[in-house]
């Protein structure tokens, strides 16, 4: 029900809002909707504003709530071959905070290699199959394995939808877990 008043609220911003605004759903670490808003910033402005700060490849990005502003929160590989943790202001596409990571345990230093599709054409790829707005991307591999792209997209149906993106050909595919995932919060 909570989540049903959530997508409400949502399609209503949207209708109020106009064109000129996206309309985004954050979900919370349960899956269910934890507050929404409006993003003026797309995922890929998001990315070349980063860029801007930060020379390397885009990682991960994803859309967050952060002290009642929305920002995007990305993941940077630096040209300097260090992990950068930048914020972009999801209104305005400013960089509102960059910094080095010390948290560089888990994430793989060959992916941003071994993906020739980046995470703006990943992000497009995945809103051509599934209309709506991308709230998460985020490039998953494995050493030697396969190299995907994770993209979450707030559908304009208002239901959440999980997508893999091939690194090497862009080709879609739906994460089955998420569907899952969604059919049992129905």
């Amino acid at each position: 029900m909570k989540r049903k008043i959530v997508i409400a609220a949502v399609t209503a911003a949207v209708l109020v809002g106009g064109g000129a605004a996206t309309a985004v759903a954050f979900a919370d670490d349960d899956g269910g909707a934890a507050d929404s808003g409006t993003a003026r910033v797309s995922v890929g402005e998001a990315a070349a504003s980063a860029l801007r700060a930060v020379p390397g490849t885009v990682t991960e990005a994803e859309l967050d709530d952060e002290d009642g502003g929305l920002v995007w929160e990305l993941d940077v590989y630096g040209s300097d071959k260090v992990w950068h943790d930048v914020t972009v202001d999801a209104g305005s596409g400013k960089v509102v905070g960059k910094h080095t990571s010390d948290d560089n345990d888990d994430r793989d230093r060959h992916a941003p290699r071994s993906a020739p599709v980046t995470l703006d054409r990943a992000a497009a790829a995945a809103t051509g199959v599934s209309p709506g707005t991308v709230t998460s991307v985020e490039l998953e591999g494995r050493s030697g394995g396969a190299v995907h792209w994770e993209v979450d997209v707030r559908g304009k149906d208002g239901r959440a939808h999980g997508l893999n993106v091939d690194a090497q050909s862009a080709r879609v595919t739906v994460d089955r877990s998420d569907d899952e995932h969604d059919s049992d919060d129905d």
